[in-house]
């Protein structure tokens, strides 16, 4: 279903110009919370995009790392509030053209913006998952075979695959080595469980999009309905006016005809009574 045959409501105020009037002043306020939310997010996806494209390379870093974890988790939770306000939005009851079209566009504002913060999570959990396979095989090859760590590299793939290295991976073994073990370790399991959050996010994300959509689609149900109902309504309308343009046509003929059969009726009258008073 195509939401461009709403672009007429769009220039429905939903306010009385000059009397500050509105149709419902809750509904407003509420969608253009929303909005500025959702304005706020996508700026946050924005900003998950540029840092995620420092991770895995030589200015890759702790702290990066945690910028980019806090930003996640305040974004993740941002959608679910502006998911539960759209889900209200959307269930508004007596809404008008105006409202309807806000309704609309909130909507595919929230798929949009969900979209691409889930890819971002996606892009997120794939470095990170980097980042614990390097680690677990740097420990290997350091346990194992002794080799230095500016040697440090893992194959994603197998065998025969192209090397990948992880800067960071090498920092922080360097590190472990001057230290201890259990340190790497840590960052590890840490690296873990933040793959597990990201992929709970993705699965909670997910059921906001289904709601998301189902609503959508039952929205849509409904304006095809309702201009269905319009079309049809179109359509009789033209019909009855052809059977009125029709039936003036008939009544004037008729019109016409009765006017020539009195004029006629008119004339035999005149030659009777002639005929009577002359005879």
């Amino acid at each position: 279903m195509s939401f461009d045959r709403l672009p007429s409501l769009e220039a429905q105020p939903t306010t009385t110009r000059g009397s500050g009037y509105s149709d419902s002043p809750e509904f407003d306020s509420l969608t253009t919370g929303l909005s500025s939310q959702l304005f706020t997010l996508t700026g946050n996806i924005s900003r998950l995009s540029r840092e995620l494209s420092l991770v895995g390379t030589k200015r890759d870093s702790e702290s990066l790392r945690e910028r980019v974890k806090k930003l996640l988790d305040e974004t993740r939770e941002g959608f679910k509030a502006v998911g539960e306000g759209v889900k209200r939005v959307q269930n508004w009851e007596d809404v008008s053209p105006s409202q309807r079209y806000a309704q609309e566009k909130l909507s595919r504002g929230m798929a949009s913006a969900l979209t691409d913060f889930q890819t971002i999570q996606r892009l997120s959990a794939e470095k990170t998952r980097q980042y614990v396979t390097a680690a677990r095989q740097a420990q290997h090859q350091i346990n194992d075979e002794g080799m230095p760590v500016g040697d440090l590299s893992y194959s994603p793939s197998g065998t025969g695959q192209q090397q990948v290295q992880v800067p960071l991976v090498q920092q922080q073994m360097a590190l472990a080595e001057q230290n201890e073990v259990d340190f790497q370790e840590g960052l590890i399991q840490e690296r873990e469980e933040e793959i597990r959050g990201i992929e709970q996010g993705i699965t909670e994300l997910n059921e906001i999009f289904r709601d998301l959509g189902t609503m959508v689609t039952e929205q849509g149900v409904m304006i095809d309905n309702i201009e269905q109902n319009v079309s049809n309504a179109a359509t009789h309308t033209k019909a009855a006016d052809r059977e009125l343009t029709t039936a003036a046509r008939y009544q004037k003929g008729a019109r016409n005809r009765m006017c020539c059969l009195l004029l006629i009726l008119a004339i035999i009258l005149t030659v009777v009574l002639l005929a009577i008073f002359l005879g």
